[in-house]
């Protein structure tokens, strides 16, 4: 098990994550935006990376309801069941954002979308899976950027409702 790499100063982060930085410091969440040694691209990467539990990754993931971007912040430990979050949306179709989807909705790219630090609010739900994990890491607006936080902080950052997402 690896540790966590050390914060990064907020000068020396690319610039979607001096965004996300920008958006904590202002939400006062003291977790810092780390810059990884490299890419994490799964959940299992990120995790490794971090040294914690995949089921502690908070991936944010973009689903188009019904043609509306959605934020879905899921627990790395499980696939999203769309039959299951159209049920808690109360929605008739959902499905993933292509990848200029994500990037208009969340000025970020794919594998990098942090919770926070978007043109605009996203309507967001957070995964009650995650609630179990007295840490969480987000993506930090870059696909090698990480920032730490607990659920309560994820919910209240991103004015989330707690659903579940997955058929367990």
């Amino acid at each position: 098990m690896t540790t966590a790499p050390d914060a990064t100063s907020s000068s020396d982060l690319p610039r979607r994550a001096q965004d996300v930085q920008a958006a904590l410091d202002e939400a006062g969440v003291d977790g810092r935006v780390r810059v990884l040694a490299t890419p994490a691209r799964t959940a299992k990467d990120a995790a490794e990376l971090v040294g914690c539990e995949v089921g502690a990754i908070a991936n944010s993931l973009v689903i188009m309801a019904d043609g509306a971007p959605i934020l879905a912040m899921t627990s790395g430990a499980h696939r999203v069941d769309f039959e299951v979050l159209e049920r808690a949306l109360g929605v008739v179709e959902v499905h993933m954002a292509s990848a200029d989807e994500v990037r208009y909705a969340t000025g970020q790219v794919i594998g990098g979308v942090a919770p926070v630090g978007h043109p605009a609010p996203l309507q967001t739900v957070v995964d009650e899976a995650l609630r179990q994990h007295e840490q969480l890491w987000a993506a930090g607006g870059t696909p090698d950027t990480l920032f730490p936080l607990t659920f309560d902080e994820l919910v209240r950052i991103t004015g989330g409702e707690v659903v579940q997402v997955a058929n367990d």
